[in-house]
């Protein structure tokens, strides 16, 4: 009997205990079903889920501010590759803007240089040998005579006036579209006159050292071009039998505002002689620098770098 009491004591005590087991079994699903709504805290409010901890609402919002603040701060290289910001697409836009500015501004300062300050002419012929030759490449001062106003009549003053001697750059009246390089001469007021080649102004020889002689025996009338000389003849000279040639004309009075030049090379020049007096208007500038120079008439090939004349390159015009 003692026996059967003691098992019967195990047995019950066996089965309580595992009846306890059972009992705890079933409260791990309920404690996880009660979790689940916590798991989307956008969808369930603190009271819903039973949570009245503030501590806990001021973590997630600490959190939720810090993960904000790293998302702004993040840097661009951990942009994704090959996105383009607004700064990016700007930039193109920006360096053709400054470009454009760019020429705008020497394209202005090339036009204001050419034509109010200095002017380049290069040699053509050579009616003002020796001082100059076929092919040199010279720097005409504009600024210094003065400058028209493109396509008027208007000239700005120069901070200089011309002289006698200066070698000029104008436009010659018997051809608007041409330039021609020439000594002056005569000013206005002076008297000239030339004699078997021998040039006399105001009544005084004149020593021209500058001047060339290569065709003396050709000297001729030239009613054609020569005739204008004839209004501007001092008094006792008779006009009906005035015949001017190259080597001998005048005297010549100078008028106002007129300018009488010369070619150095005097036998092949077509200068004051022929075409007339020079108004003051068209002058373009005085020569005043050779800033290259080769043998234009070289049948070498690449004169312009075979042929320089380095002895006038950067020389003065005198």
């Amino acid at each position: 009997m003692a026996k059967k009491k003691r098992r019967h004591s195990r047995k019950g005590r066996g089965t309580k205990g595992r009846g306890a087991r059972s009992e705890r079994t079933p409260a791990e699903p309920q404690a996880t079903d009660a979790a689940e709504p916590t798991a989307d805290p956008a969808a369930t409010s603190d009271t819903e889920v039973g949570v009245d901890t503030k501590a806990t609402a001021d973590s997630k919002a600490g959190a939720s501010v810090k993960a904000q603040s790293e998302s702004r701060k993040e840097p661009d290289s951990k942009k994704r590759p090959g996105s383009k910001t607004k700064s990016d697409s700007q930039a193109p836009e920006e360096g053709l803007k400054e470009w454009a500015k760019s020429l705008v501004v020497a394209g202005v300062l090339f036009v204001v240089i050419r034509t109010f300050i200095l002017q380049t002419f290069v040699i053509t012929s050579g009616s003002m040998e020796d001082a100059l030759l076929v092919g040199d490449f010279l720097i005409a001062n504009r600024a210094a005579v003065g400058v028209r106003l493109p396509g008027t009549q208007i000239r700005i003053p120069g901070y200089s006036s011309v002289r006698r001697g200066d070698v000029l750059v104008f436009d010659p009246p018997h051809e608007p579209d041409l330039k021609l390089v020439k000594r002056l001469i005569g000013l206005p007021g002076d008297t000239v006159s030339m004699k078997d080649g021998v040039l006399t102004l105001n009544g005084q020889v004149q020593d021209e050292p500058y001047v060339k002689h290569v065709d003396p025996a050709g000297d001729r009338p030239d009613d054609s071009w020569m005739s204008w000389q004839a209004e501007h003849l001092v008094d006792g000279v008779l006009r009906s039998t005035y015949r001017p040639t190259r080597d001998n004309w005048g005297p010549l009075v100078i008028p106002e505002a007129r300018y009488f030049m010369l070619g150095d090379n005097r036998d092949t020049s077509l200068d004051s002689r022929y075409w007339g007096l020079l108004e003051g208007w068209r002058l373009e500038g005085r020569a005043s620098v050779i800033y290259f120079s080769y043998n234009k008439g070289s049948f070498r090939p690449f004169p312009w770098l075979r042929e320089v004349r380095l002895s006038r390159v950067f020389s003065r015009i005198r």
